[in-house]
């Protein structure tokens, strides 16, 4: 069968390309929403007559995205969007393909019984110029895939919803886990972990120990922001983590991207942190949204890190004077395995970490870019 479809927005997916290369979008959040905004861009401009044309459109771009990014800066939740997508794709066409046994199979009768959830359509900036406005562009009934494309670009439009509400999904049951009079520490700004803490601020009372995170000196929005909102905060230097995980009830970490054998990524100086509360038989527990989970086994564990920033900020330039005997590092993210952690507090629920590996499965299936 010779194949029919045509990839249209290159233009979209290379000024994304561009910008992930360049590092200007930061935050896994923000860039798996943008990665579904030039998802839905590239269905609409593309042509094609069946789901799998479409789902080979996707991954191709998705291939696309992830092949630009520097090595050790690869933000694995492009790849981790796509592949849900696909996924949302593939068990809608399976379900509304086998419902009505009785009836042969056509693009029509997938259609019908695979019609948008909602009705309502939220406004997608367009990230490149097109010569159509995008409301024509997916209400257009005419050539190919023109009866598919609503139904796809609704299947997007779950994933986007996902994402714009994981912060309130994650902390929804944040009371559950924080408890009176408890003190908390935490490491750096996480959204994920802010949000959950204010929210069991609503309901209890307790304190937080923030570590600053040497160079980034993160933390310090974190506190200023917890300590805003009435949550009794204190700041504390890199070098008295140990020292106080004694007095620690429980350690909150965010996750920058979740292997599939349960340990993860995180602000560099997590590993630090973990090991500390191992030693004091302090729960670690990790608050992130399910889109962090990537099908991954190992991500350069060899080296215990993933992605380095600027040295400068380690020692400056004009401080060195031994530039040819020493090489500085600025590690961004650390390397924290299943053993260090106790559960995974997600949008989806709680989970140990021997459950992430069936959780990748339930979500993307067997499929990687």
């Amino acid at each position: 069968m010779v194949s029919s479809y045509s990839i249209g927005g290159q233009n979209v997916v290379d000024q994304f390309a561009s910008v992930l290369k360049r590092r200007q979008v930061v935050g896994a959040r923000l860039t798996a929403l943008q990665t579904v905004h030039v998802l839905r861009q590239v269905i609409s401009l593309s042509e094609f007559s069946t789901i799998e044309e479409a789902v080979e459109i996707l991954k191709i771009v998705g291939q696309q995205l992830q092949q630009v990014q520097p090595k050790g800066r690869i933000e694995h939740t492009v790849g981790n969007v796509v592949l849900k997508i696909i996924h949302v794709l593939k068990e809608e066409h399976l379900s509304n393909s086998t419902s009505r046994p009785s009836q042969s199979f056509s693009l029509a009768n997938f259609v019908l019984m695979g019609q948008p959830r909602r009705q309502h359509r939220t406004v997608i900036k367009i990230l490149g110029p097109s010569s159509k406005s995008e409301d024509n562009q997916i209400t257009e009934h005419n050539g190919f895939g023109g009866f598919l494309k609503p139904v796809i670009i609704d299947a997007i439009q779950d994933v986007q919803y996902e994402l714009e509400a994981v912060y309130e999904n994650v902390a929804k049951n944040a009371r559950d886990h924080i408890h009176s009079d408890e003190i908390i520490l935490t490491i750096g700004a996480s959204r994920t972990v802010e949000t959950f803490l204010k929210s069991a601020g609503h309901h209890r009372k307790f304190t937080v120990i923030v570590s600053e995170t040497s160079p980034s000196n993160s933390g310090h929005s974190m506190a200023r922001s917890l300590s805003s909102a009435g949550i009794s905060t204190f700041l504390v230097p890199d070098s008295s983590i140990y020292a106080m995980m004694s007095r620690v009830n429980k350690v909150v970490l965010g996750a920058h991207a979740i292997l599939a054998n349960g340990g993860f990524f995180a602000t560099s100086g997590s590993t630090l942190v973990a090991m500390a509360a191992r030693a004091h038989s302090t729960p670690v527990v990790v608050c992130a949204g399910q889109f962090k989970f990537t099908p991954k086994w190992t991500i350069y564990r060899n080296h215990g890190t993933l992605d380095f920033g600027d040295p400068s900020q380690v020692l400056g330039f004009q401080e060195k004077k031994f530039n040819d005997n020493v090489d500085i590092v600025n590690p961004t993210f650390d390397y924290v395995g299943p053993e260090l952690v106790d559960a995974f507090i997600t949008n989806d629920g709680d989970h140990p970490p021997s459950s992430v590996y069936r959780l990748i499965k339930e979500s993307y299936g067997d499929m990687e870019l």
